[in-house]
Order: structure tokens, then C-alpha cells, then sequence
């Protein structure tokens, strides 16, 4: 496994831990079985690309699996198929992760988590002018720890003039639609496929440079690459960033510790992010 890391040893007694979305990636994976092996625990992790989401989370009950992380496009359908949802994934109507004690399944968003730590590690200014890109789970996600970490004032971006609106109406910030032009904005988040690896818009910028110009820091939470075309761009012209890499991995460690009831030290933790990325 490399960084120290013993062979995982997998036998019957072997606890499995999944993740589920319509278009896996390694990062899950390769992190959650590095940590594994690296700290002696008999888990296994193995993504899966699927379709029937009901279908997954009896599999969950039957098989006894223990965590299960969620993504596009399940994070809001799987929740009438769950137990209890902590507050975390409440709050916001969006899940990412499953924990399955005894067969009672319980929903949490570790996304959200993420999020508020890393508005304290960026010591984001709590004054300013949110743009936010996006709606779907992962803008919820993001739109509500901004908003209960102090954020008063923003605009959600959206196509979806239903969805965009009740996601500002939840956050008492303002809803406008992709076009016209968007506004000018102090932090500008983008949680949209736009610059996404192997999608249709991977060379595309959810921000001009212009908007990029007037901002004081820019976030993007696509994390495959983890320097899309946006956080280049903010680069480039010595704009703060915070990166979905950032956001993919402290939301993973939070899985990892809910399932396995560890916390790695933060040196285990940079092994395992540098594993996952190679």
C-alpha cells in the first residue's frame, strides 16, 4: 500500500464498508484502504457505480455493510429508505454517508462537516457576499454551513428556479438563474459538474475572470482534478482558494472515523489523501 502501510488481509470476519454513485472514483477507495491498512483495521472498501438505490440500501440491511458513502445523484432519494438522520444530513435534506449499526440505518452529511472546518482553516470573512454556483446536494450542503456559520448574505446560482429558490429561502439569501450575467460576489463557490474531469464542461469556467477579479476568495468542490480550470484561473491572478480536494478529503476522514470509531493522526491522514491521488 506504500507510506508504511501493511497488505490488507481480508478474511471472513472482514467488516466492508461501500460507496455508491453513478460515477465512482478511486479517491474513496484507495484513502479508506490505506487508513485501514495502516492502522491494522480488518475493513475493506470497494466503490460501485449503480442505479437502484432502494435496491443498494437493502443490500446494506442483508449484508450487513457497514458504511456506505453517498453521491450524485442519490443524496437526496435515499433518505425515506433510512432510519434516522443525524442533524447534520437534516438540516439540509442532503446525505452522503450511511451508518449501519445492528441493521438501523442512520444518514449523515459529512460534506456539511467539511465545510465548517474549512471555513475556520481559510478564516473565511463571514461578511461577505456569497455567490454560490449550484443546488443540488452538495450546494445544500455547502449553502447551509455557510449560512449557519454566518454567512447572511448571498445569491444562489441555479437553473432550477424551484430548487434554487427553496435553497435560498432556506439560507434568507436571493435565487437568480444562470442567466443574465451573474452577479459580483466576495466568495464564489462553485458545487456545479462545470470543470469536472471526463464531463462535458471540464474546460469550463463557472466564473469569468472578470467575477474572478472583484473576489477575495475563490471555492471550488469538484475535486477531480483538484486544480480545475476555476481554481487555475483564481490562481493565476493571486485570488485565495479553497479546492474540492480539501473538501473530498477532511469529508472522508470524517466517514472513516464514523465507521471505524479511529481518528487517524494527521500524518496518517496526508499519507492516505497522497495514496488516493496517485
Amino acid at each position: 500500500m506504500g507510506s508504511g502501510a501493511s497488505k490488507l488481509d481480508i478474511d471472513r470476519e472482514t467488516t466492508l464498508c461501500m460507496s455508491v454513485s453513478a460515477r465512482p472514483s478511486n479517491f474513496g477507495t484507495r484513502f479508506h484502504n490505506h487508513l485501514y491498512a495502516a492502522l491494522g483495521l480488518n475493513f475493506v472498501y470497494k466503490a460501485f457505480g449503480v442505479q437502484d438505490i432502494a435496491g443498494v440500501v437493502a443490500g446494506i440491511r442483508a449484508l450487513g455493510v457497514r458504511g456506505c458513502a453517498v453521491s450524485m445523484p442519490f443524496k437526496e432519494a435515499v433518505i425515506p429508505l433510512l432510519d434516522q438522520l443525524d442533524p447534520s444530513a437534516a438540516a439540509i435534506g442532503s446525505v452522503n454517508t450511511i451508518v449501519n449499526t445492528g441493521g438501523h440505518l442512520k444518514a449523515f452529511n459529512t460534506d456539511y462537516t467539511a465545510i465548517q472546518i474549512l471555513i475556520e482553516r481559510h478564516t473565511l470573512n463571514r461578511s461577505a457576499r456569497v455567490v454560490l454556483r449550484g443546488s443540488g446536494g452538495m450546494g445544500k450542503a455547502v449553502a447551509s454551513a455557510l449560512r449557519d456559520a454566518g454567512f447572511t448574505r448571498g445569491v444562489i446560482v441555479a437553473r432550477n428556479g424551484e430548487v434554487g429558490q427553496e435553497l435560498a429561502g432556506r439560507c434568507a439569501w436571493d435565487w437568480q438563474p444562470t442567466t443574465p450575467e451573474i452577479q459580483d460576489g466576495d466568495l464564489l463557490v462553485n458545487v456545479t459538474p462545470l470543470g469536472m474531469a471526463g464531463g462535458p464542461d471540464e474546460h469550463t469556467l463557472a466564473f469569468t475572470p472578470e467575477q474572478i477579479a472583484h473576489a477575495d476568495t475563490v471555492f471550488d468542490v469538484v475535486a477531480l482534478p483538484s486544480e480545475t480550470p476555476l481554481i487555475v484561473e483564481a490562481r493565476r491572478q493571486g485570488r485565495p482558494v479553497v479546492t474540492g480536494l480539501e473538501v473530498v478529503a477532511l469529508q472522508a476522514l470524517e466517514q472513516f472515523v464514523l465507521y471505524t470509531g479511529v481518528r487517524p493522526t494527521d500524518e496518517q491522514v496526508q499519507a492516505a489523501v497522497a495514496f488516493a491521488r496517485t
